[in-house]
């Protein structure tokens, strides 16, 4: 008779990697799980913050709604999105640039990495200074007869917008980079040797080898960089243009803070924008990647 043996090895390994993660996820619960909850629920109220906190149903999100103010704070977050084509490409430069080690290779990398170490703040308050009225920008401008084009940039929504998004650029383009060159440093080189011999160029093996195997790095900036505008773009509005002229540079996130510290504490209110935006962002984000995982079929087939 044989006798049947049960490996208890696997289940204690599990057991072990449960003990080790559980602290973790207890601790993520009570710092991300718990607020967010308690925001959904405050959002259902008129909570000033300290001690009135009435049930009032629907009625912030009707009011959200139907305020066109809203809409124009999302279409904000929507024309910023625009800056994302000019990452991906600066920042594929900067990872071509590094991964043919051209001259000082070294030195550039940390120079280009560096606005993304910077605080948000500290690089909103330079763009204050450099775009001016009396800045850098503008005296050089007027330094080579260009005087009618030394305007106020932040003085008007337009070109306030443009210079949040060229800031955006600036802060993300070390790390588009590095991302980038990941991406380009997990392609075997011997596709390359083979496509050599082959007798293809440097500008076909960019576009033929190293783009299409770069897809599903493009993907994850882009689903990461579209998070990113709609739910982190405080400091920098804060640090720049505080949302004016009026409301023309608010953005749906600034608003929240508007909401809740500058506008007569309508936290129950601000919870509500809080909610909505959680909403947008979760449909874009399963959007997103639903149409990566259908144009890596596409780039299989």
């Amino acid at each position: 008779m044989v006798k049947k043996t049960i490996n208890l090895a696997p289940k204690r390994e599990n057991f072990q990697g449960w003990m080790s993660v559980i602290p973790v996820i207890l601790i993520i619960l009570a710092i991300r799980g718990y607020p967010m909850v308690l925001g959904i629920i405050k959002s259902f109220t008129n909570w000033d913050g300290l001690f009135k906190s009435d049930f009032v149903g629907l009625e912030n999100y009707i009011n959200i709604l139907s305020d066109m103010q809203f809409w124009s704070l999302l279409r904000n977050n929507v024309i910023l999105l625009f800056y994302l084509p000019f990452q991906l490409f600066l920042g594929l430069i900067v990872s071509i640039f590094l991964y043919e080690k051209i001259p000082g290779w070294k030195f550039f990398r940390s120079c280009y990495y560096l606005p993304q170490v910077l605080s948000a703040l500290t690089i909103g308050y330079l763009f204050v200074v450099f775009f001016g009225f009396r800045g850098p920008l503008n005296d050089i401008l007027r330094a080579i007869g260009l005087e009618s084009f030394a305007i106020d940039w932040l003085g008007s929504g337009s070109t306030g917008l443009m210079v949040i998004m060229i800031c955006m650029v600036w802060i993300n383009i070390g790390w588009q980079g590095m991302l980038f060159l990941g991406g380009m440093s997990n392609i075997t080189p011997y596709v390359y040797e083979a496509a050599t011999i082959d007798g293809a160029g440097y500008w076909s093996k960019l576009f033929k080898i190293t783009l299409p195997l770069l897809v599903r790095t493009i993907e994850y900036s882009c689903i990461v960089s579209v998070l990113w505008t709609f739910t982190a773009l405080f400091p920098i509005i804060f640090s720049i243009t505080r949302g004016g002229p009026g409301y023309e540079t608010t953005t749906v996130d600034y608003m929240i803070y508007i909401r809740a510290f500058k506008g007569g504490s309508q936290f129950g209110y601000a919870s509500a924008i809080a909610v909505i935006l959680l909403l947008i962002v979760m449909v874009v984000t399963i959007i997103q990647m639903k149409y990566a995982n259908k144009s890596s079929e596409w780039a299989e087939g």
